[in-house]
Formats: C-alpha cells, structure tokens, sequence
C-alpha cells in the first residue's frame, strides 16, 4: 500500500450521544445513566479512523451538515489524520447523529438519524474525480442510499481496488443479487448474516453454511462475523475459523467498524485471506475493550502485541 493507493470510506458520518448504564431499559421503563459521552460515530467515520490508526493513508467521502455537529465531525476526522476535502458539508441536511445506550455487559442498542448521511448520491462520486479509481480499497457500509454505494464500488474496481461491504444496517429482506455481485467482501454479523440468507450463526458449522449461501449469491469472499465466538470465513482459496481473542469488553458499540478497517489495512497490504481476517479481528477484539466509537480503535503496535 502506497500514498498514491488509499484506503477510500464511503459513508456515515455522525457525531454519537452515548449513555452508560448497569442494563438497558425495557420498553416504556427510565434507569439511572452512570455516565454520557458524546463523540464521533457513523460506520463510515468509525472505519477511517479505524484504518488511519494502523498507519494507513485514508480519504473519507460523504456529507455533514453545515452545523455545529459537522465542524466537530470534521475536526475530529482530522484529528485521526483522516482527510477530508471530499467531505461535504450539506447547508440543507443536518449532520447525522446516534443515540446510544451501552450496559455494563459491554452490550448496546442505537438509534440513528441519518441526516446528511442520506443526502449522498452517485453525483458525489462524480465529485471526487479520479479518487474512487485511486483507491487500494473501498469500505463502503449501508448508512447511506445503496445506489451510491454502488457507484462508488463501480468505480473502484475500474480502477483494480477491491471493495469491502459492511452490510449493516441489513434491511429487512435482505440485499438485491446485484449487491452481491457488486463488491469483493462482505461481512456481515449475527443478525445481518440472518437478514441476508436466513441462517443466525451461533457456531462456525452455521456460519460456514451461511458463507455458503452468501457465495451462492455471487459473492467472492464471505466473513461471517461471530462476535465474541471469533470469525468463519469463505473465499475462492477455501475456507477456515479465527478462535476470539482473550479480551474483557467493556463496549462493543464500533467493533465491527475496527474489523472492518483492519481488514482493508491488511488487504491494501497484500496479506492473505486467513491473515487479514485474523489482524481485523484483533483489531474488533480489542476495540471492545476501550469505551467510545472511533475512538476505540486499536493502533498498529497494539495489534501487534495482541497477535505476538
């Protein structure tokens, strides 16, 4: 991976409102908070600075608002060293946000409202000029209108990068067969890969039936994501498991984001399959252990350590 090839993310940004908790509410109930943060969030914006920490050149395209929210996006990106000139501020959407709730168990639930995020078109990959086509790797994910996402993964791999899809949030009924066909990974979680081929994987026999399904579909490589019971997956190459790392999780609310951006450092990188699905799930596994979204994100040094 070269400065003249970066890693492109194309997607959410959001600034995240986050309450800690000893449990999360049921419906209709108010607890007690033992604590709130606020800071920036969006799969998009979690995956740049997920990327940019292990030392890798990224540029972040998508759109904030032309508020108060969008300056503070906009200087947090930057102070991840993530670049920006392709970030949109948005005069007429508000930038997006996330509300979260994050129990003492390190589970969570989110509520989002997408904002500016869902003003983004295919014109903003017009925008960016020869950007896309520049890129090692793409990380796309589905915080912003899906025929955008598809013409920004078109013109990526015109130019010979690959692209990663993150396809969360799964819609209900899954994705269109011509998604499938559209990227080169796509790694979805326990009740994505269950939206998506109808299969909840609690072990690796039902997330390599659900990988499976996924290349059925047409897609290349298939990374079913297990949380803490580790990762299957699936590729032209064969397939194999990555056992979860010895960690304690205090919040998993950006792990999958962390994953996400260790995999396309990996990738941009030239590892193989096997190794870069066990450096992004280093990468997931230690950002469970820090509270925060982007700012869970492991560095190079850290991962190394992890992995010995």
């Amino acid at each position: 991976m070269t400065a003249s090839r970066p890693i492109v993310v194309f997607g959410s940004v959001n600034i995240d409102v986050c309450a800690y908790c000893d449990r999360l509410p049921r419906p209709g109930e108010t607890v007690h908070g033992t604590g709130y943060a606020m800071g920036l969030g969006g799969k998009g914006a979690n995956q740049a600075a997920a990327a940019s920490r292990l030392g890798a050149a990224v540029e972040m395209v998508g759109r904030i608002g032309d508020d108060a929210f969008g300056a503070m996006a906009r200087r947090r990106l930057a102070d991840f060293h993530v670049r920006t000139g392709h970030l949109l501020s948005d005069p007429g959407n508000p930038t997006g946000i996330a509300v979260i709730g994050v129990e003492s168990s390190g589970e969570n639930c989110i509520t989002v409202v997408g904002g500016a995020n869902m003003a983004v078109s295919a014109g903003d990959v017009a925008a960016a000029g020869d950007l896309f086509g520049s890129a090692a790797v793409l990380l796309l994910q589905l915080e912003i209108p899906q025929d955008a996402a598809l013409a920004a993964a078109a013109a990526v791999r015109a130019g010979g990068g690959r692209v990663i899809l993150d396809p969360a949030p799964a819609p209900h009924g899954g994705l269109p067969a011509d998604v499938f066909r559209a990227v080169d990974v796509m790694t979805p979680n326990e009740t994505e890969t269950e939206a998506l081929v109808g299969i909840r994987p609690a072990d690796p026999r039902d997330a390599a039936a659900a990988a499976d399904r996924l290349a059925e579909r047409g897609l290349s490589v298939a990374i079913v994501k297990l949380g803490a019971r580790g990762v299957w997956y699936r590729g032209p190459a064969g397939s194999g498991f990555v056992p979860p790392f010895p960690v304690t999780a205090v919040d998993t609310v950006a792990a999958g984001d962390s994953f996400n951006g260790g995999l396309a450092v990996a990738l941009a990188r030239g590892d193989d399959l096997p190794a870069a699905v066990r450096f992004a799930a280093a990468c997931g596994a230690l950002a469970t252990t820090r509270a925060g979204a982007a700012e869970s994100a492991p560095t190079a040094a850290e991962v190394a350590a992890l992995l010995g």
